[in-house]
C-alpha cells in the first residue's frame, strides 16, 4: 500500500516513520526546497515522549534536550504567582518531559526517516487535490502528480490544500495577538535549573524555556488587532519598547538573541471540525486541529496522530474508510479540547483589563497546583497506553 504524505513537519515526519515501521510504503512531499526552521522550540511533554519512544528516537531526543523541573509563573514585575511541578507530571504519566530546539527535533526525525529509507521530495508544493473515481490526485506546482492509495494531509495550518479539499475551507482564525519567538545562547550559565518561566503582564506575556544552563527558547506576546508588515530589522526595538520595564533577564535575552534567530508570528488557529477525511485523504496535525501555542500541545498532538493513525490503519488494512473514521473519532474530542483550552488561556493572558489581570494573578497564586498536575496528566494521557 502506497502512502503519500503532504508536508514534512513534525506531524508528517512522525507519521511517515510510524507507518514505515508498520510495513507501509511511504513518501513525503514538502513544498519548501529544504528543511525549514520555523518556530523556536518545543516542549515534548510525556504523551509525546511515549510516541517518540515508539518511533525509536527518544534516546536521541534526550541527548540534545533539557529535562524540565518546574513551570513557574510570575507577574511582569517578577513576583511569583504559582509553580507547577513537572517532576510530578512525569511520574504520573510515566514518561519524561523534554525541552528541545525545534531544529534539533526536526533533524532527529529526518535522520530516522533516512535510516528507514523514507524519501522526502522537496520543492513539491501541492496546489490542488482532485477526485478520480475512488481515489484522489495531488497536483504540484512543478507539474508533477501523485495518486497513491492514501494521501495524508499534514500540510500545516495557514494554507492547507488538504484541509480545503476535505473541509471546503482552510481559512485559519487570527486570534488577535503576536508572538515574537527566538533562540538565545549565552556564554554564562543563566539557568541554574531548567524550569519554565512564564511572565504575565496586562495584555502581554514573555515565556522562557531553558534547554541547557546557557540556552533557551523564548516567546514574547502582545495583543494586536491588526496584522502589519513584518520588518525583521525592527524586531528588537519592538520587543525592547514593550518589555523594557520587565525583569532584566528578559531585556538581556532580547538583546543577546541574534536577529537571524528571531521570528514574528501573527498567531492563528483553526476552529474544530467534525470531518477529517474525504475519499482516500485524511488530515492530521495542524491541518486537522491547529491549536494556539498557549495549549502547549501542538507538536505533541501531531505526534499522537502519528501513533493513532498507524494503529488504525494496521487494524483495518482492508477497510481504509473504517480506519479513517475510527482515527477521527479517537482524536476529535481530545484535540478539540486542546483548541478550546488554548483559546481560553490566551484570552486570560492577553486580557487588557487591569482589574481582571489583578484577579487573574491572585487566582494563580491561590491555585492548587497538585490538582492542576493531576488534571493535566489525566487529560494528556487519555487515549494512550499510559493512561492514569
Amino acid at each position: 500500500m502506497q502512502v503519500g504524505i503532504l508536508g514534512s513537519g513534525v506531524g508528517g515526519l512522525s507519521t511517515a516513520i510510524a507507518l514505515k515501521q508498520a510495513g507501509f510504503e511511504v513518501s513525503i512531499y514538502e513544498r519548501h526546497s529544504k528543511p525549514t526552521e520555523i518556530g523556536a522550540g518545543i516542549v515534548c511533554w510525556p504523551n509525546s515522549s511515549f510516541v517518540l519512544e515508539q518511533l525509536g528516537v527518544l534516546e536521541q531526543v534526550a541527548k540534545v534536550s533539557g529535562s524540565l523541573t518546574y513551570m513557574n509563573r510570575f507577574t511582569n514585575d517578577g513576583e511569583p504567582i504559582g509553580s507547577l511541578n513537572i517532576h510530578e507530571l512525569n511520574r504520573l504519566m510515566k514518561y519524561p518531559s523534554y525541552s528541545i530546539i525545534r531544529k534539533d527535533l526536526m533533524s532527529i526525525l529526518i535522520q530516522r526517516a533516512t535510516e528507514l529509507d523514507i524519501k522526502i521530495h522537496y520543492g513539491f508544493e501541492v496546489v490542488d487535490l482532485t477526485n478520480n473515481t475512488s481515489e484522489t490526485i495531488a497536483h504540484f506546482s512543478n507539474g508533477e502528480k501523485l495518486q497513491p492509495d492514501i494521501i495524508i494531509g499534514a500540510d500545516g495550518r495557514m494554507k492547507s490544500i488538504a484541509r480545503k479539499f476535505v473541509n471546503g475551507s482552510n481559512q485559519p482564525v487570527y486570534q488577535g495577538f503576536i508572538n515574537w519567538v527566538g533562540v538565545y545562547e549565552s556564554r554564562s550559565a543563566d539557568f541554574s535549573e531548567l524550569s519554565v518561566s512564564d511572565y504575565w503582564g496586562i495584555g502581554e506575556r514573555f515565556g522562557i524555556v531553558p534547554v541547557t544552563n546557557n540556552k533557551a527558547y523564548w516567546a514574547g506576546g502582545i495583543v494586536s488587532e491588526t496584522m502589519d508588515e513584518k520588518l525583521p530589522n525592527h524586531y528588537k526595538s519592538e520587543l525592547h519598547a514593550i518589555f523594557k520595564d520587565w525583569p532584566d533577564l528578559i531585556y538581556n535575552i532580547i538583546e543577546e538573541t541574534p536577529q537571524s534567530r528571531i521570528n514574528k508570528i501573527y498567531v492563528h488557529d483553526h476552529d474544530p471540525i467534525d470531518v477529517w477525511c474525504k475519499s482516500n485523504v485524511i488530515l492530521l496535525g495542524d491541518a486537522a486541529h491547529a491549536a494556539l501555542p498557549t495549549s502547549g500541545q501542538g507538536a505533541c498532538q501531531a505526534l499522537e496522530d502519528a501513533w493513532h493513525l498507524t494503529k488504525c490503519l494496521k487494524e483495518n488494512i482492508d477497510d481504509i474508510p473504517k480506519a479513517f473514521t475510527q482515527f477521527t473519532e479517537l482524536r476529535k474530542s481530545k484535540t478539540s479540547g486542546m483548541i478550546q483550552g488554548g483559546r481560553q488561556l490566551a484570552s486570560s493572558i492577553f486580557n487588557q483589563d487591569v482589574e481582571y489581570c489583578k484577579n487573574r494573578n491572585l487566582a494563580s497564586k491561590n491555585t492548587n497546583y497538585h490538582d492542576t498536575v493531576v488534571g493535566m496528566a489525566k487529560g494528556w494521557s487519555s487515549g494512550l497506553p499510559i493512561s492514569m
